[in-house]
C-alpha cells in the first residue's frame, strides 16, 4: 500500500469538462438500489469469487509462476477481464466499508498475483504469456482482446486508487498502458472497443496526455483498414467506415456501445464537435429505431449484434446484459456532456429493466441474453453450447456478464447526482446521503415503487443555490413543495429547478404520479404490431404463466378499459399489476389459416397479474410475455 490518501469525491468517471460534473459524494442508504447493493455484497460477490476460482481464472495467473505451467483453463483468451471487473467492484465495496475480510483477502491475492506475473516490459495477459500459447502477443487484434483486457485492468486500478487509496494496481496498469502507447503509437486498433474509455480515465487520473491521445487515435482508426476481419465482416467490429460516418449503431452491441462511450469520453476532454455530432446522431437513431422497450440493445443471436432499424423480435431479443451496462455508460457520458435529461431517461429505463433482469432475485444466477418473451420450450443459452438451462445460469463459458453486474452494482451511487456552477442536479431517486460541493442533502424515497421523494437540506451555502430535480419523460403532473408550500416553477426539458437561499432543515417534496401506462410500438416494428406493453414509473411489466392460471399468456387480450382499471398491489415488496383480460385462443390450429374468419373468437374473462420485468424467471420455467395482444390483433371480431 502507498501512503497516498484517497482523493475526495472521485467516482468512476471524473471530468470537469462537460456541461455538468459527476458527483461521487453520494451514499445509497435505502430503497431498491440499497437492497441491490446489499445483495451484491452478501450474495453476488461471494458467488462470483467462488465461480472465478472454480473456472480457473485465478489459477491462470498463478500457474505463470511455475517452472512448467499447467494448461490455460477456459475457452477464451480474455478471461483475465472477469477478474478485473470483479476487482473494480471490490474496490468500491472495500473503499466504502461494505465488504468483509474474505473479500479483502481475494482482492489482495489477485493484486499480488498481477504484480508478480506482469512481464518486464509491462505486458500482462495470462493466455498470451503462456509459453505454450497458440498465438503470440498482438498477433490477433480482432479476437485476442488484449487491449480490451487492458481497459478493464485500468478501470479496476483507477477504482482502487480513488476508492481505497491503493495505487498498486494503478502502477501495474500504467506499465501496461505505457507499453501500449509505444506499441500502438502509429497504427493498430482492438477488435473489441473498451480500452478507449479506460485510457481517458487514466489520463484524468494521471494527467498524462499520451493516454488521451491514444484513446482518440483508437476511435479515429476504426474504419481505416487496420483491423484484419475474420469470422464476421467489418460492420460487426464497427470497422467498415470511420466512426464519424457510421449511419446507425451497428454490429456487435457491446462493442458498439463501448466504442460510443469511449468516443464520448474523448469528446469531453478534447471538445471535438464533429465527434459529438456523430455521437448525438447515433444516439438519437438508436433510441428511435433500435432499442427494446426495456432499453435492451441487440436483436441477433448469431453475432450478438444490433439488427436493422425496427428489427426487434421479442422472443429472440439478445439484449445482452453487458450491452445494457454499455448503453448506461454511453448515456451517462452524454448527460455529462450536455446536461440533457433525455439521456438519463434511457439510463433509468435500462437500469430498472434491461440491466436488472440479468440477475436472479437471490443474486446467484444470471441471464446472458434477455428476451422479452419466453415460449414454454425455450432454453437459455450463451450462444456457445448446445442445449441449455431453462432460465438463469450460475455461470457461463464466456462469463463476461456476471462480473460486469458486480462492478456496476457496486458503483451505482456514482450515477445519482451531478453538479454545475451554482446548482446540484438529482439524476436518480433513492434513499441516499448526497454531499455536494455546496449543498448537503438527505434523500428518502420508495422509488421506483412510488413517486414520492423527500429531500432534507443538511448543509447549505450562504447565498442562493439551485436544487435541480429530474422529471422523467413518463411523468405527468409532477409537483414540488418547499417547506410545505407549493413551488410554482414548471418542469422544463426534463428538469424542475428550485433556486433559493437554503437553510439546514429545509424540506423539498417531489411527487411523480405513477399511473399504469400502455405502450404500443411503431408500425414498422412488425414483431409487436397490434400488441401492448404495460409500464408504471420506470418499470416495464410482463406476465408469467404462473400469474395467468386461467389462460395461456399467448391467448391474453387486453384493451384500454382494462389497462385504465388495472389494480396495483404488493408482492414481496414489489408493486404488481392485476388486469382483467380476455382469453381469446386461436380458432384454428393451422399455422396459416385462410382469412377472413367469419366466426368470433371464443372468449372468456380472466384475471392476470403483471410483475416487473426484472423479476421474471425466478419461479420456474414458464411462458412469459412483455407484449400482449390488443383487441385489434385477434383473428376474429374485436374482443369485447
Amino acid at each position: 500500500m502507498t501512503s497516498k490518501q484517497v482523493k475526495p469525491l472521485s467516482g468512476a468517471v471524473r471530468t470537469s469538462a462537460g456541461a455538468v460534473r459527476p458527483l461521487a459524494g453520494v451514499r445509497i442508504t435505502g430503497g431498491l438500489l440499497h437492497h441491490w447493493q446489499r445483495r451484491n455484497g452478501t450474495a453476488t460477490i461471494p458467488h462470483t469469487i467462488e465461480q472465478l476460482r472454480a473456472a480457473g481464472n485465478v489459477a491462470n495467473l498463478s500457474r505463470l509462476l511455475e517452472q512448467d505451467p499447467a494448461p490455460y483453463r477456459g475457452r477464451y483468451p480474455f478471461l483475465d477481464t472477469d477478474l478485473y471487473k470483479t476487482l473494480e467492484g471490490l474496490a468500491y465495496e472495500l473503499g466504502d466499508g461494505r465488504a468483509g475480510e474474505p473479500v479483502r483477502e481475494f482482492f489482495e491475492e489477485v493484486v499480488g498475483l498481477l504484480e508478480r506475473v506482469q512481464a518486464g516490459d509491462g505486458y500482462l495477459n495470462s493466455f498470451f504469456q503462456d509459453p505454450a500459447a497458440a498465438k503470440k502477443p498482438w498477433e490477433d487484434l480482432a479476437w485476442g482482446h488484449e487491449l480490451y483486457n487492458l481497459g478493464h485492468l485500468i478501470q479496476a486500478a483507477v477504482a482502487a486508487a480513488r476508492r481505497m487509496g491503493d495505487e498498486r494496481l494503478l502502477r501495474v496498469a500504467e506499465r501496461f498502458a505505457d507499453l501500449v502507447v509505444q506499441r500502438f503509437a502509429d497504427e493498430g486498433v482492438c477488435g473489441h472497443p473498451e480500452v478507449e474509455m479506460a485510457l481517458v480515465e487514466l489520463y484524468r487520473e494521471t494527467g498524462l496526455r499520451a493516454y488521451l491521445d491514444l484513446a482518440a487515435a483508437f476511435v479515429d482508426r476504426r474504419g481505416s483498414g487496420q483491423l484484419k476481419h475474420s469470422i464476421f465482416a467489418g460492420d460487426y467490429f464497427q470497422d467498415h467506415v470511420p466512426f464519424r460516418e457510421l449511419p446507425s449503431v451497428t454490429g456487435h452491441a457491446v462493442r458498439m456501445a463501448y466504442l460510443a462511450a469511449g468516443a464520448a469520453d474523448v469528446f469531453l476532454e478534447t471538445g471535438d464537435r464533429s465527434l459529438f455530432e456523430a455521437l448525438e446522431r447515433l444516439w438519437d437513431d438508436m433510441v428511435a429505431t433500435k432499442l427494446y422497450v426495456t432499453g435492451g440493445l441487440g436483436s441477433r443471436h448469431s453475432d450478438e449484434a444490433i439488427g436493422d432499424r425496427y428489427e426487434l423480435p421479442s422472443e429472440r431479443a439478445y439484449s445482452e446484459t453487458c450491452a445494457a451496462i454499455a448503453v448506461m455508460q454511453w448515456a451517462w457520458r452524454m448527460f455529462l456532456a450536455t446536461g440533457g435529461a433525455k439521456y438519463l431517461d434511457v439510463f433509468e429505463r435500462v437500469l430498472y429493466n434491461a440491466y436488472a433482469v440479468g440477475l436472479s432475485a437471490d443474486g446467484r444466477a444470471f441471464f446472458y441474453d434477455n428476451p422479452l418473451q419466453r415460449r414454454p420450450d425455450h432454453e437459455q443459452r450463451s450462444g456457445a453450447e448446445s442445449g441449455g438451462e431453462p432460465l438463469r445460469r450460475a455461470w457461463f463459458t464466456c462469463p463476461c456478464c456476471p462480473p460486469n453486474i458486480v462492478r456496476w452494482m457496486a458503483q451505482l451511487a456514482d450515477y445519482v447526482a451531478a453538479e454545475r456552477d451554482g446548482a446540484l442536479l438529482v439524476a436518480a431517486y433513492t434513499g441516499a446521503r448526497v454531499e455536494g460541493t455546496e449543498l448537503g442533502l438527505v434523500m428518502e424515497s420508495g422509488y421506483p415503487w412510488d413517486g414520492d421523494v423527500r429531500i432534507t437540506v443538511e448543509r447549505a451555502p450562504d447565498g442562493p443555490y439551485g436544487l435541480v430535480l429530474r422529471v422523467p419523460g413518463w411523468a405527468r403532473g409532477a409537483a414540488v413543495t418547499v417547506n410545505g408550500e407549493p413551488h410554482a416553477t414548471q418542469a422544463r426539458d426534463g428538469w424542475l429547478s428550485v433556486e433559493r437561499r437554503w437553510a439546514a432543515g429545509d424540506e423539498v417534496r417531489l411527487t411523480l404520479p405513477m399511473p399504469v401506462r400502455a405502450h404500443g410500438s411503431h408500425p414498422y416494428l412488425d414483431a409487436t404490431r397490434g400488441a401492448v406493453s404495460l409500464a408504471r414509473g420506470p418499470l416495464v411489466y410482463c406476465v408469467e404463466q404462473q400469474d395467468s392460471p386461467d389462460a395461456a399468456v399467448d391467448d391474453l387480450v387486453i384493451g384500454a378499459p382494462e389497462i385504465v382499471n388495472a389494480n396495483t398491489g404488493r408482492r414481496d415488496d414489489a408493486v404488481v399489476l392485476t388486469v382483467t383480460a380476455v382469453a381469446a385462443p386461436p380458432p384454428s390450429a393451422e399455422l396459416y389459416p385462410e382469412l377472413p374468419l367469419e366466426q368470433a373468437l371464443p372468449e372468456t374473462t380472466v384475471t392476470a397479474t403483471f410483475v416487473p420485468y426484472f423479476l421474471w424467471g425466478n419461479r420456474g420455467p414458464e411462458a412469459m410475455r412483455v407484449w400482449v395482444r390488443t383487441p385489434y390483433a385477434t383473428h376474429g371480431k374485436k374482443a369485447k
